[in-house]
């Protein structure tokens, strides 16, 4: 039986080796002008990417994060526009 990895995910701010529990995804606001933030916490599972999947509180908002911070979403329901993803900052 062969070795199971966990997906390699982005890292600690804090200069910590283990991969981000939380992050705080920042997304183009619907009217245009302002952002909405929400809050993602690792989930076990891995994106199409082989990077961790987040998701928020509801389980509706998934992304995969991969270690250079870069962001997918992933839809979670026919019907669903993906929102312009800003930027994502880690939560310690």
């Amino acid at each position: 039986m062969g070795t199971v990895h966990e997906p390699e995910g982005p890292r600690s701010p804090d200069g910590d080796t283990g991969p981000v529990d939380a992050f705080e995804v920042v997304f183009a606001a619907s009217d245009g002008i302002g952002e909405d933030v929400v809050r993602m916490t690792r989930t076990s599972a891995a994106g199409p990417g082989g990077h961790p999947v987040y998701e928020d509180a509801t389980g509706i908002v998934r992304a995969e994060i991969s270690g250079q911070g870069e962001v997918r979403v992933l839809a979670t329901g026919g019907g669903q526009e993906p929102a312009r993803v800003l930027r994502a900052r880690a939560v310690a």
